[in-house]
């Protein structure tokens, strides 16, 4: 009777179900064992039960804040974007970074401030890309530097869809009014 006592304990802390794109990492006396990622019914050592942690392996997305930054001319302009990005490696997130969600917030806002700085908000000069006139190269240079960011975390980016703008650049229109009236000062100041 006793051994059935001690043995129902052990045997429930020893059973994990794992639903369609979760994932449990598994961590064993301070070390990570490994991590159950196919979904199902599944028996795993019950000494891991204190340190399991569970993460979705689903896609995400978010809006980063509006961001008030200045362009490669100093015209000071407010841009966001949108994220789309999924984790790839569960050791990774779990274990590289101290919170894998915020880390992806804080990247993406760097990276969108960098971007912003490396491009004029409009192409008031001939074949300069801008960030308003060439949204498919800006949103190209954002995907590849925030995946370099993002995959130190086991992190992957979304794939880039022209139609749709994954991981791509919202300017917000009120920065060309302001961006053109600069531009045009700096013409008749060139005239005079």
């Amino acid at each position: 009777m006793s051994q059935g006592l001690i043995a129902g304990p052990r045997l429930q802390c020893s059973l994990i179900v794992v639903s369609p794109n979760q994932a449990t990492v598994l961590i064993l006396l301070g070390r990570y064992t490994g991590t159950v990622d196919r979904p199902g019914f599944h028996w795993v050592n019950p000494l891991t039960f204190p340190s399991r942690t569970q993460l979705s392996l689903r896609v995400r997305n978010f809006q980063t804040d509006i961001l008030k930054v200045n362009d490669a001319g100093g015209s000071p302009i407010e841009i966001a974007a949108v994220v789309v990005w999924r984790v790839t490696d569960t050791a990774r997130a779990v274990f590289d970074v101290d919170d894998f969600e915020r880390f992806v917030t804080v990247q993406s806002e760097a990276a969108v401030r960098h971007l912003a700085s490396q491009y004029p908000y409009d192409d008031f000069e001939d074949g300069l890309p801008s960030l308003r006139g060439n949204a498919d190269d800006v949103s190209g240079s954002l995907h590849e530097e925030l995946q370099a960011r993002l995959q130190v975390a086991g992190l992957l980016l979304g794939q880039r869809d022209r139609r749709r703008g994954l991981a791509g650049v919202l300017g917000i229109p009120r920065a060309t009014a302001v961006v053109a009236a600069q531009h045009a000062e700096g013409e008749h100041g060139d005239d005079a």
